[in-house]
């Protein structure tokens, strides 16, 4: 008869998370993972299939995570320069604040495993298209009610807002100066004036 989990699989890949968020992948070992976690090893690779399944697991979990909730969040938006703004003054509020500097997951990710662990670089591309997607069907909303010129290219803009976005958590960690950045992405937004 099977033993039964003492730990709940989804607290523990939150965790998980977490861990690898705030460190990285190669600076997290199984032993970290074991003692954050407060699971013995045999069920951690019993449960998750080794360091590298659950740091794959727990990247997912971050774009999942982050894609529900800006959907959510620019839906309850009524106009689109002042939705991007306040999220923009969110992720900027985040990065600044957080006294871990972690930054953003995925940009973490990317810059610490691209290039060299390919196996990740479809999730990432994969990533980058449902939220420069999110953000198009955002700005064309704008457009189909006015706010936004039908002549801006939106596509380049959605693809610029990620690219702001990102970088947003990158710069916050060695300058976190919130009233420099939101000046920076102010004057990236008057494109949809």
């Amino acid at each position: 008869m099977p033993r039964a989990k003492l730990f709940n699989k989804d607290e523990a890949l939150n965790k998980a998370m977490e861990l690898f968020w705030k460190k990285g992948y190669h600076a997290t070992s199984m032993q970290d993972l074991v003692t954050h976690l407060s699971i013995n090893r045999a069920s951690l690779y019993d449960t998750f299939g080794g360091k590298q399944n659950l740091f794959d697991q727990s990247l997912k979990l971050y774009c999942d995570t982050n894609r529900d909730g800006t959907i959510k969040f620019l839906r309850s938006q009524k106009r689109v320069k002042e939705g991007f703004l306040k999220l923009f003054e969110n992720a900027i509020s985040k990065s600044t604040t957080d006294p871990d500097q972690k930054g953003c997951f995925v940009v973490n990710s990317t810059t610490e495993l691209i290039p060299g662990e390919e196996h990740i670089k479809e999730s990432l591309i994969s990533n980058r298209a449902f939220f420069e997607g999110v953000f198009y069907e955002f700005l064309l909303s704008g457009q189909k009610n006015g706010e936004i010129s039908k002549d801006k290219d939106i596509k380049s803009i959605a693809s610029l807002i990620y690219t702001l976005l990102n970088g947003i958590n990158v710069i916050a960690k060695i300058e976190p100066d919130q009233k420099k950045l939101l000046s920076s992405i102010r004057t990236a937004l008057s494109l949809l004036d």
